[in-house]
């Protein structure tokens, strides 16, 4: 009787074998990472759009580095890597200035940024020296416990599929522009941002300019300016996030306090900022530059990085023309977001920041003001100066007060806490201003002071006070459409031993870009011909810039100014 055929082993068991030959440590250097980018989805996503973008994110740095190096447990870890390193990064970003990584910040990486961050961080060096000493022996290992190897072909195919569904994803369904201020969606944020501002820059770099235009500006003379009268001190201060709360309805405040809103004749006058809630480097470069961030688009937030060594166009450049000698008090890093790059690209001969003016954290505003007499007083009688006086006091957050020595007779007006502390510091900024005011009449009784002031842009909190009960999605779209009434802080103008200027461009109303234009005008200064022709445009569009005909005088200027040379590489 024939013996019945031993039957061969299961495909179970052929599978434990294979399991074991390989060895379980082997696979799990595969799997974790991949185990561990999930979790890292779990815990950063909050959508399905920005879970699918995730996805396919990951599937194309794993693709990418299978394609490379054909190990797929080394690929999975250095994809960990990045994404890790991204989501700490991001994490950092937006604790200091409330925006999420954005693709932009590789295309813009400078010295200025690492110069700042290890500054901020200064064992940040060798934080970064021993997780490479630690991470290149871990990744030897993996390389030599992967037992697999991927062919390059479908691996640079898998990553071009991901690619070509991320960007048909990115396009079908854009990302608010609000969410960035959101702290989740790190990667998805990251990747989506970067299929826009790619394209982006591909059609129209990183500034939007007519490609040609009628006309030409001609280069102004370094020894053309010839002011009828005599020149006045001219001083700029940057008041950090105010403007007249009583905007709002229902805000209870101090007597007498709208007079910090007025200028010199009783008027209270208007100032439109390109931002709101925060990013004060668009106002910064608007009264600086005189020139639009909105023109830079999707790359606006990063305007002063970007401008830093291209626009050389500004406010100071037209002062130094007329024999004026220009600086800078910066309340932070000189570093962060290249300001000061962008200070001295902008015509700034002496740029100090927190460290050079020996400043302890957040300063009150008198500590600026009396750095500004001490420059005053070495340096009045040689040339007419210009000092633009960068205040930080009145910075959030608000849920906890800020010097309440300087203000011991202070009582709550009764609104919400956040709100009383907001109008306390308003009350010390008022209350500085007019101590500094005092000071120069005092010590500088024959010398002649033009001051402007403005507020760079509302409050975070401001949506909430204008519109109660507003939710984010509401407020978002608001913002992106440059809603007016977030937007609208002040300006005023105050002399010293002068008579303002009478001028037509002097407006109830302006955009943040014409500033410059305002304080030349008023000074008394000639204009070059840059600022000659925005104050045709000014007049034309009844201040309103870039919003004017829908960007085209905007558009029309930048083309102007970087045929003449103004602006360079943009």
């Amino acid at each position: 009787m024939a013996s019945a055929p031993n039957p061969g082993p299961s495909a179970i068991t052929v599978a434990v074998r294979g399991v074991a030959a390989i060895g379980v440590w082997r696979l799990l250097a595969v799997a974790m990472p991949h185990l561990a980018a999930f979790a890292i989805l779990l815990r950063t996503e909050t959508d399905f759009g920005g879970r699918i973008s995730f996805l396919l994110s990951w599937g194309i740095l794993n693709c990418a580095f299978i394609a490379l190096l054909r190990r797929p447990a080394l690929s999975g870890a250095l994809s960990l890597t990045l994404v890790v390193v991204l989501v700490l990064l991001s994490k950092f970003k937006h604790d200091v200035v409330q925006m999420t990584a954005n693709f932009v910040d590789l295309m813009v990486i400078d010295r200025d940024s690492a110069a700042f961050l290890f500054t901020i961080f200064p064992n940040l060096r060798w934080s970064v020296i021993l997780t490479g000493l630690v991470t290149i022996p871990l990744m030897y290992a993996l390389w030599w416990l992967d037992p697999f190897r991927i062919r390059r072909l479908p691996a640079l195919a898998g990553m071009l599929a991901c690619l070509a569904a991320l960007v048909g994803y990115s396009f079908a369904r854009p990302d608010d522009a609000w969410r960035s201020y959101s702290p989740d969606g790190y990667l998805s944020k990251f990747s989506r941002s970067g299929v826009t501002a790619v394209s982006d820059f591909v059609n129209y770099g990183f500034m939007e300019s007519d490609a040609v235009v009628a006309g030409r500006l001609k280069v102004p003379l370094v020894d053309s300016c010839a002011p009828a009268g005599r020149r006045p001190h001219i001083i700029m201060v940057h008041d950090e996030s105010s403007f007249d709360i009583r905007q709002a309805q229902g805000m209870k405040v101090p007597a007498g306090y709208g007079r910090h809103f007025d200028s010199f004749d009783g008027v209270a006058r208007k100032f439109v900022a390109e931002s709101s809630g925060g990013a004060s480097w668009f106002t910064e470069y608007n009264v600086l530059a005189g020139l639009s961030s909105r023109s830079f688009g999707r790359f606006s937030y990063f305007v002063t990085r970007i401008a830093a060594g291209r626009v050389e166009r500004g406010l100071p450049l037209a002062l130094r023309r007329c024999g004026y000698s220009t600086t800078s008090l910066y309340p932070a890093n000189g570093a962060f977001m290249s300001a000061r790059g962008f200070h001295t690209s902008t015509g700034i001969q002496n740029f100090y920041d927190a460290r050079d003016l020996g400043a302890k954290g957040i300063e009150p505003d008198s500590f600026f003001y009396d750095k500004a007499v001490n420059l005053l007083s070495q340096n009045a009688t040689a040339s007419p100066q210009f000092i633009y006086v960068y205040l930080a006091a009145n910075h959030f957050p608000w849920e906890t007060p800020f010097r309440p020595d300087l203000t011991p007779s202070w009582s709550k007006p009764g609104n919400a806490p956040v709100v009383d502390e907001y109008v306390r510091r308003q009350t010390m900024s008022a209350n500085d201003y007019s101590a500094f005011v005092a000071r120069l009449k005092k010590k500088f009784p024959a010398q002649p002071f033009l001051i402007v002031r403005y507020g760079d842009h509302q409050p975070e909190f401001s949506s909430h006070v204008l519109d109660p009960g507003i939710d984010d999605t509401a407020a978002g779209k608001k913002f992106e459409t440059y809603d007016p009434r977030y937007f609208t802080t002040y300006y005023a103008i105050d002399a010293v031993n002068f008579e303002p200027v009478k001028s037509p461009v002097v407006m109830e109303t302006v955009d943040a870009a014409y500033l410059p234009l305002v304080i030349q005008e008023a000074a008394g200064i000639p204009l070059d011909p840059t600022f000659e022709e925005q104050k045709n445009i000014m007049l034309r569009c009844k201040g309103v810039f870039y919003a004017c005909k829908g960007g085209a005088e905007a558009r029309r200027f930048n083309r102007l100014l970087i045929d003449a040379g103004f602006v360079k590489n943009l």
